[in-house]
């Protein structure tokens, strides 16, 4: 098991002038899943973004260690996987070319081959050879989702995963997560209680409002 933490020290950030969050000191350990909650516009996405190490902090320090090795906002990006409303996928690969590629970047878990990967996807017969820019909205989020909870990585961060999934395709969210969230230090970033019922911790970005 992967002994994980995120230490988040006085992170602050803004735009412009007018900070969306300040003085975070806090710490996400492995073996958690962390609902991050608070209204639209309170800052969940952007401090995803900075736990990715896709965006810096205006201030403060994130700091990242993994089995006891550390990590910083540069090199952290082969830890973790990500899905989120405005993470796009390669359009012009079908299925399996786009799990090819992954392949090359990060394995899957358990050994998982991508026939599996494919019967999981549960995607309608005749879609896995389709480019991707063909599939609906909530085929093409259930290609993200399995991209991110399938792959071999430490750390999964979740935004509004349930975008664009009916009722069916919501359990089946859930089903992965239960699967193959074991052992993960696992962040869901929401509004909807549905795509967050089985974290165990909440954190409130709106406590840190000014």
């Amino acid at each position: 098991m992967n002994t994980i933490q995120i230490d988040l020290q006085d992170i602050g950030k803004r735009f412009r002038k007018e900070w969306i969050f300040r003085h975070i000191n806090f710490r996400f350990e492995s073996g958690q899943h962390y609902a991050i909650l608070g209204p639209n516009g309170s800052g969940k996405s952007t401090l995803l973004k900075i736990l990715s190490g896709s965006l810096s902090p205006s201030a403060g320090q994130v700091s990242y260690q993994i089995n006891q090795q550390s990590f910083t906002q540069e090199t952290i990006f082969r830890q973790l996987s990500w899905a989120a409303p405005y993470i796009e996928l390669i359009e012009e690969y079908s299925l399996q070319e786009i799990l090819n590629f992954q392949q090359h970047f990060v394995p899957f878990r358990d050994q998982l081959t991508i026939p599996a990967i494919i019967d999981l996807v549960q995607l309608p017969g005749g879609r896995v050879h389709q480019q991707i820019r063909f599939y609906s909205s909530g085929m093409k989020q259930r290609v993200k989702l399995a991209l991110t909870l399938l792959a071999d990585t430490p750390i999964v961060l979740l935004d509004e995963p349930t975008t664009n999934l009916d009722e069916q395709a919501i359990q089946w969210y859930k089903e992965l997560v239960a699967r193959f969230g074991t052992n993960r230090l696992i962040l869901v970033a929401s509004n909807q209680p549905e795509e967050y019922d089985f974290c165990g911790e909440v954190f409130e970005v709106k406590a840190f409002k000014e």
